[in-house]
């Protein structure tokens, strides 16, 4: 007996956008995980329930070291949704499928020792003079949310069009994502990225740093890397070339 097929009702699909993490593994291999080991224990769970694709676009790799790495990946924690960059003979069934058309976004930097401390040791300096430009320029507001309660552990607020301010304070492990500025009206305990899209102009604000992690623009710092007179503090961070500068409101 045919079935009929009567019912008209359609399946509904829906297009939506999500911020995710992209690592690019570099080789060796084994010197790279143990860089992203030393960020994991300096900031913990931050990899915790991210989507994070792999781009390896820029390394040559086999499928089996490929499973390998994406096994390594998972005993850290890092569940990979997607590969990015990858010759199709690197796939096979149960492997993170193929992405690609994602939109460019800044590297994300782990600074080593010596970095940390070199960075520790500017973060009195003062954001150079905009340069004056002999053109008029056209300023654009940016849109903007305001978060009235604390931001309590474990909660996520991504807001990627604009800035976002918080009256409260951020609690250890939660987190803050903008794609501009963040402005903190309490204390800053958990982690806040500013310029989350491509945004080098970003600013971190807070009444007290606090921190677990901080970024600007995909440059990050971690609470190891602070310095130490600032914490406590009202403090202002912002970006100049690769380094994150700071230095405390009055």
């Amino acid at each position: 007996m045919t079935k009929v097929l009567t019912d008209t009702r359609s399946i509904r699909i829906k297009g939506r956008s999500f911020l995710a993490l992209v690592l690019s593994p570099e080789l060796p291999l084994e010197g790279w995980l143990t860089r992203l080991d030393d960020l994991a224990s300096r900031s913990a769970g931050f990899f915790l329930g991210r989507p994070v694709v792999l781009d390896v676009e820029d390394i040559e790799i086999d499928r089996a070291r490929l499973k390998d790495l994406i096994g390594e990946l998972a005993k850290r924690n890092v569940r990979i949704m997607g590969i990015e960059g990858g010759r199709p003979s690197l796939f096979e069934p149960g492997m993170p499928p193929a992405m690609k058309g994602g939109r460019p976004a800044p590297d994300f930097e782990v600074p080593s020792a010596e970095q940390a401390a070199e960075s520790a040791k500017s973060g009195q300096g003062k954001p150079a003079e905009p340069a004056l430009r002999p053109e008029p320029q056209v300023v654009r507001a940016m849109p903007s949310i305001i978060i009235k309660e604390p931001v309590r552990s474990g909660q996520s607020v991504i807001f990627p069009e604009g800035d976002v301010t918080v009256v409260g304070s951020v609690a250890s492990g939660a987190e803050i994502i903008a794609g501009g500025s963040v402005h903190i009206y309490g204390t800053l305990r958990g982690r806040a990225l500013a310029g989350s899209v491509g945004n080098a102009s970003a600013r971190i604000f807070c009444r007290k740093l606090e921190a677990e992690l901080l970024a600007i623009d995909g440059v990050y710092k971690t609470a190891d890397d602070m310095a130490p007179h600032l914490r406590g503090q009202a403090v202002q961070l912002w970006l100049e070339g690769d380094s994150i500068m700071a230095e405390r409101l009055n």
